[in-house]
């Protein structure tokens, strides 16, 4: 059997194949963070379409912390609801199921309400100035990342991401780029990893041992002065033992920067956190190709693979994948006469 086919089992969770759709904002849910009809419909393909896990789109902790006014919200225990609809959609169709948490940071642009950040440094000279947190303010950011952990619990999640990546507010704090305190929050290594693991910690104590905790990072800032996967993975070798399990390797996105983007541009970066943290990762980076993705996990240079844009082209990828790699899928009897 291809490897792509083959299941993966981390702690009590058990995936179907190697596939996963990492977390995509739709900016679909309005100003009040409920999950509706798209949200039901985008995630359920993904299911039909045999991904073996769905990472829900970041999903703001507090009003506050989105990127924009219409992301997902997970700060009230109204919105239980909806997300449990997605979630016993995903896995009425054999899909496994978790939720990105989040905290925009210096990136939201919230309407009508501040937004906070390590340092008050703006993103660029377009987006507001942020107010520098308060040690307060990290404390009852923090919580509130626990919190959420407990709403995601209830609604059935099978796994949590904490969303550490992309330049939002646990990716400002790891950063020199965007982290200028003198307290024990900036400075040393050890300082800027000092909330990601307090976060880490939050979210632990309401989250199942038996089940994995994710951490997305950005592995790579593209700017000289920046963190690379070398000092990404010392951080995480900082808090892993707190209670982290996989990570999902990303890039860039703390700065404004030129990238250099290509099919598997940040395996690499992948490859080194994993040799350097002993924890499995998945890889991706404009991946679309089958073939591709057989050689990532053949070479054991990942575990799982995720694909962003190709599902949103193609939300029936996995079943092409199969083909092509001449196995056979699990497809819905209502589309076995395509199979044929």
């Amino acid at each position: 059997m291809p490897k792509t086919f083959e299941e993966f089992k981390i702690k009590d969770l058990t995936l179907r194949n190697r596939i996963v759709m990492p977390a995509m904002c739709m900016y679909s849910a309005g100003q009040d963070g409920y999950a509706n009809d798209w949200h039901f419909t985008h995630y359920t393909a993904r299911a039909i379409g045999g991904v073996g896990l769905i990472i829900l789109e970041a999903t703001g902790i507090e009003p506050k912390g989105r990127i924009l006014d219409s992301d997902l919200g997970i700060w009230d225990d109204s919105h239980i609801e909806g997300l449990k609809k997605i979630v016993d959609l995903g896995h009425k169709y054999g899909a496994k199921m978790g939720i990105q948490l989040a905290h925009a940071g210096r990136k939201s642009t919230v309407e009508a309400m501040e937004c906070l950040a390590p340092s008050a440094i703006a993103f660029s000279d377009r987006m507001k100035k942020p107010r520098e947190m308060t040690h307060d303010d990290i404390q009852d950011v923090v919580r509130k990342f626990g919190e959420a952990t407990r709403r995601a619990l209830k609604a059935g999640f099978d796994i949590v991401e904490v969303h550490g990546a992309h330049g939002y507010l646990i990716n400002e704090f790891l950063s020199p780029l965007s982290n200028e305190r003198n307290d024990e929050y900036g400075g040393s290594l050890e300082n800027r990893t000092r909330f990601l693991g307090q976060v880490i910690a939050s979210v632990r104590k309401e989250w199942p041992q038996n089940k994995p905790l994710q951490l997305r990072i950005s592995a790579h800032e593209y700017v000289e002065g920046g963190n690379e996967a070398e000092t990404l993975a010392e951080m995480i070798n900082l808090v892993k033992d707190i209670g982290v399990d996989i990570i999902d390797v990303s890039t860039g996105g703390v700065v404004l920067c030129e990238m250099d983007v290509y099919p598997g541009y940040q395996v690499r970066h992948a490859e080194i956190i994993k040799r350097n943290t002993g924890l499995p990762v998945i890889a991706g980076g404009l991946l679309t190709s089958p073939l591709m993705i057989e050689e990532i996990l053949k070479n054991e240079r990942a575990e799982l693979v995720f694909l962003g844009r190709e599902l949103l082209r193609e939300p029936n990828w996995v079943y092409r994948a199969a083909r092509e790699l001449h196995t056979v899928a699990d497809w819905p009897v209502q589309y076995e006469r395509a199979y044929k």
